[in-house]
């Protein structure tokens, strides 16, 4: 194969500098990998590195410093048949440490070049991550207070099953990368270079230097036998395709006249398990019965099963562009937790508005007509009471309707629960039907 290289954008880099050499290596590794060109993406970020995508004739990606990888893996996942090669300095390598510990621990079938030159280049000459603490940069003594990351441990460590450690001034580099690209998971190769622009003007950093640094540290020559494992997109297909199929989406077709042809804005307030969620999700559903549009947001707090739970549902004949409440129609208030998070809500609500809330909840002042449901007297456990006051409001023809409210709990509930509801249902109209006649 000839050539990837762009004639029309040839590389630039400072006279002396590493990456040029980096970049006729590559090429040469390209031109002995088949379909090359078309089957190869180059993916960078920032910094004198980041000029690799321009320099090839193949697909590229550039990207936010330090970030590449996660592009890489999204490539490579959705393309697997793509060689996915990252062009990487030791500036991104600092800035998106967690995302080189992830690619490690996935092991997905990527290379990625680490341009090891020992400080920023690009801006100014800045101490990086793994520039020595004896250096001298631009950033005066910051870098003697840092111990300097030895980027092929940090790998080893984190489970990548290819480590190879190499001079970028040395013959052997077109080997090298050819060894990581052909390997199937992730591949990390640290290439050692000069950065004369700005390092090497403070520092003496040589071939020979370079040389003599490396034959001091631990050797890596490629596989890691003991990280080595299944590649991760491999991995995750034959999982994938071992699960069964996903349930069809649900569809609520249009069965019922809702009782009013308008938004309605509604509020369900309460605290965790008291299943406030579901209780605004079998509202959407009923209402859905009803071909109205709707929408639904949840707050609750980080515990999960402490503190408030507060489901804000829009309703409208029309599409919701806007999610947000600014006046409720209706609010269902099955404890006081939720009613603290939403107190405001309360005074805003016009005289033509519905509060349905438990007898022994404390309303703050509103305008808004009051229904207060004994839950305690009707035997109402406290995970029931948001279904319960849903009931309420469809039997009080606000919003839904009992046949509404049915359809959205056999469409919710597995047929065992569903019964359980629909007793729930038929206990609060007979309650009710019993607070009509007093």
């Amino acid at each position: 194969m000839s050539s990837l290289l762009n004639t029309a954008r040839p590389p630039v880099f400072c006279p002396g500098c590493t990456h040029e050499q980096i970049v006729i290596a590559l090429d040469r590794a390209l031109q002995q990998l088949p379909g090359a060109g078309d089957k190869t993406v180059i993916v960078s970020d920032i910094g004198c590195s980041g000029l690799f995508d321009v320099f090839f004739h193949t697909h590229a990606f550039h990207g936010l410093h330090g970030r590449a990888l996660t592009y890489a893996l999204g490539l490579k996942m959705a393309r697997p048949e793509l060689h996915v090669i990252v062009t990487m300095g030791d500036g991104g390598l600092g800035i998106g440490g967690a995302h080189i510990q992830s690619a490690c621990r996935k092991n997905a079938d990527l290379t990625l070049l680490v341009l090891n030159n020992f400080n920023f280049g690009m801006t100014g000459g800045q101490h990086s991550a793994t520039t020595p603490s004896e250096a001298a940069t631009t950033s005066g003594f910051l870098n003697s207070l840092e111990s300097p990351l030895d980027i092929c441990r940090l790998a080893e460590a984190a489970g990548a099953p290819f480590v190879l450690r190499c001079s970028g001034l040395e013959k052997g580099l077109v080997d090298n990368l050819i060894k990581a690209i052909d390997y199937d998971g992730f591949a990390v190769v640290d290439i050692w270079g000069v950065c004369p622009g700005r390092y090497t003007r403070k520092n003496k950093f040589g071939p020979g230097e370079i040389r003599e640094k490396l034959e001091a540290l631990p050797v890596y020559t490629g596989a890691i036998k003991e990280n080595e494992r299944q590649e991760y997109g491999q991995n995750y297909r034959q999982k994938a395709a071992s699960l069964p199929e996903p349930p069809p989406l649900l569809v609520v077709d249009k069965k019922y006249n809702p009782p009013q042809w308008q938004k309605e804005q509604i509020l369900i307030l309460g605290s965790a398990g008291q299943r406030i969620v579901t209780a605004g999700e079998l509202l959407c559903l009923a209402a859905m019965s009803g071909g109205l549009m709707v929408t639904q947001k949840n707050d609750y707090d980080i515990t999960v099963l402490k503190g408030p739970s507060v489901s804000e549902i829009i309703v409208w004949p029309g599409e919701v562009g806007y999610t947000g409440i600014d006046a409720a129609d209706v609010v269902v208030v099955i404890s006081d937790e939720g009613v603290r998070r939403r107190r405001g809500a309360f005074a805003a609500m016009s005289d033509q508005a519905l509060i349905i809330a438990a007898a022994d909840a404390t309303l703050p002042e509103s305008p808004a007509e009051v229904i207060k449901v004994d839950f305690k007297a009707w035997k109402i456990a406290g995970r029931d009471r948001a279904l319960a006051a849903l009931a309420v409001l469809a039997v009080s023809n606000r919003v839904i309707n009992i046949p509404m409210l049915k359809t959205a709990i056999a469409k919710r509930f597995p047929e065992g629960l569903a019964e359980q509801a629909l007793e729930l249902v038929s206990s609060v109209m007979a309650g009710m039907g019993e607070r009509s006649a007093e």
